[in-house]
């Protein structure tokens, strides 16, 4: 049975579902048909569900999947409140960088949840959508799975700490080839960088990612919940001082005359023409 998280998620606006069932608490984004692009709302949805997760004893790891083709291809840049306004730039700008401080805290609720997070990762996977997958412990990807953080190529800066979780895990060097070129890489290479930790057939994917989540709710809770803390407690040093800079880093790019000119030039499929303003 579908739980819709919460009586403030009117039905049929679901961007996230949740079910729990022998220990894995299986969250599905499903919006297929918008290849599940995120957005405030999804960002809002998330945090509903951390918190209806943390606290539930049922739920010893949560497996994160996606339905259809993709697992998130982005920003979805049709839905509703996209745009932040304000009186003046820079009021504008400090919008944004609250805007973008309330999604990090979201983002990092999830993160930091006691139990282990697994994703099942197939399609694309760029952008908001790779730096969610990142946000997981244990990564299994289809082989099909395409990922990216395309943000500078349309003018704007990497804005929920995909590039900096890269850095960790891959290192520095990988983090500024794909942040900087926002090029694609397939699941053998992101398995190769330690960024996938498994990768399967994309007919397979279900079956691998559900086994690897079977395998976690099987070991002992506290232990599960101690070495994941711990662990995290080493790989995060330093996370979140820079996660305020990229905060800052976003709002000011996003409100930039280049992000009005990368987004107009991707609408009309044209180069865009960036002069740092």
């Amino acid at each position: 049975m579908i739980d819709t998280l919460d009586q403030t998620v009117p039905e049929g606006e679901e961007r996230l579902t949740l079910r729990v069932e022998d220990g894995i608490g299986v969250v599905t984004l499903c919006r297929p048909e918008k290849l599940n692009g995120w957005s405030w709302e999804a960002s809002r949805q998330l945090g509903l569900v951390t918190d209806r997760i943390r606290f539930d004893e049922r739920v010893r790891v949560v497996l994160l999947r996606a339905e259809g083709r993709a697992f998130c291809a982005g920003i979805d840049v049709t839905a509703p409140g996209g745009a932040i306004t304000g009186r003046s730039a820079a009021e504008r700008t400090e919008n944004y960088a609250e805007g973008i401080r309330w999604v990090h805290e979201r983002f990092a609720a999830f993160a930091r949840l006691p139990q282990p997070v697994v994703a099942a990762v197939q399609g694309y996977c760029l952008g908001f959508g790779f730096e969610l997958a990142l946000m997981a412990d244990i990564r299994v990807a289809a082989a099909d799975a395409l990922f990216a953080l395309p943000e500078t190529s349309i003018g704007v800066a990497v804005d929920a700490g995909g590039d900096l979780r890269i850095a960790r895990d891959a290192g520095a060097g990988w983090a500024k080839y794909l942040a900087l070129t926002g090029r694609r890489i397939d699941a053998a290479t992101a398995e190769r960088l330690g960024l996938v930790q498994r990768v399967t057939a994309p007919e397979d994917l279900a079956a691998a990612a559900y086994e690897t989540a079977e395998a976690v709710a099987a070991a002992a809770p506290l232990a599960v919940r101690a070495v994941k803390r711990g662990i995290d407690a080493f790989a995060d040093q330093g996370l979140a001082a820079a996660l305020d800079r990229a905060a800052f880093a976003a709002a000011l790019t996003l409100t930039s005359e280049d992000a009005r000119e990368g987004y107009a030039a991707k609408a009309a499929r044209r180069p865009p023409r960036f002069e740092g303003r």
